[in-house]
């Protein structure tokens, strides 16, 4: 994996997410993006996550939410990460139930490659059930970002 090291970091993670919806979610990590410079227009990024995820649902099985876009709005490849309060599990639209761990993926409107390496390496990590378990028990949003970092960016 290619991506950047820097592809998320602890304030970018949200260990302890309580949202009503995925789109309160999506929302919620988005704003995370905008709060450090990662997404310089936040209607307008979540205007084409929103697009996105009409197209087709991006929950997988496992218990995983994978909202992305590629947008003018975004100014680095990023990844911001929730890990849903347990027992309210988000609507995603996966075939197995609620999401419970929710990665959004922000990419440049230029950057395809980087976006698809981000979901590809992520998808490769999401189908081993000891990686998700991991994320589950980590103890906070540092020890979140810190395995996402090892396990995806391979740093």
């Amino acid at each position: 994996m290619t991506a950047d090291a820097d592809l998320t970091a602890p304030e970018l993670v949200d260990a302890d997410l309580r949202a009503a919806d995925r789109a309160d979610a999506t929302r919620q990590l988005a704003r995370r993006l905008a709060d450090v410079g990662r997404v310089s227009d936040l209607e307008r990024f979540l205007a084409d996550v929103t697009a996105r995820e009409e197209q087709m649902a991006t929950g997988v099985p496992g218990g995983i939410g994978l909202p992305h876009a590629r947008s003018s709005a975004v100014t680095v490849p990023s990844l911001a990460v929730g890990r849903v309060v347990s027992g309210e599990g988000l609507d995603w639209g996966a075939p197995d139930g609620p999401a419970n761990l929710v990665f959004l993926i922000a990419a440049p409107a230029d950057g395809e490659g980087e976006h698809l390496q981000v979901l590809a390496a992520l998808a490769r990590k999401l189908v081993h059930a000891p990686f998700r378990a991991s994320l589950l028990q980590a103890p906070g949003a540092e020890a979140l970002a810190e395995i996402v970092l090892r396990e995806v960016c391979g740093r």
